[in-house]
């Protein structure tokens, strides 16, 4: 086999690879981003700079799901890369303030932990009343 037919192999593989199983299961992955993000069609493909269709036809499995809208994806909505190509790991990726603080948090002895989150609970009462 010449190297055209096992270039032309290779990247036919991928695409059947890309646009089926792994396809099918992103493009759930894409919906699940939605529904968490309480936005519809119109909305999340708004902020992406997308038709509502082409998001309607990506989720639905027409139409696959581009490099550039995974990246564009990620950065827009703080998703985790890995888990939207795998479903492996946390659906959003966590901040610097969040990975800092659960640094910290993970640290503190069982008793400071629990006074630490009575703490947060009380801040995010008197947040709420203001």
């Amino acid at each position: 086999m010449d190297i055209v037919n096992r270039s032309f192999l290779v990247i036919s593989l991928y695409f059947q690879y890309y646009n089926g199983t792994l396809g099918k299961y992103m493009k759930e992955r894409i919906r699940a981003i939605r529904k968490a993000l309480k936005l519809n069609q119109v909305e999340f493909a708004g902020r992406l700079g997308m038709k509502s269709t082409a998001l309607s036809m990506i989720e639905v499995g027409e139409n696959p799901l581009t490099e550039k809208n995974i990246r564009l994806i990620c950065m827009t909505f703080n998703v985790n890369e890995k888990w939207l190509r795998t479903g492996k790991g946390e659906m959003f990726a966590a901040s610097p303030y969040e990975q800092e603080f659960f640094k910290i948090y993970n640290n503190l002895l069982p008793e400071t932990q629990e006074a630490l989150l009575r703490m947060a609970k009380d801040l995010l009462e008197i947040q709420k009343k203001q």
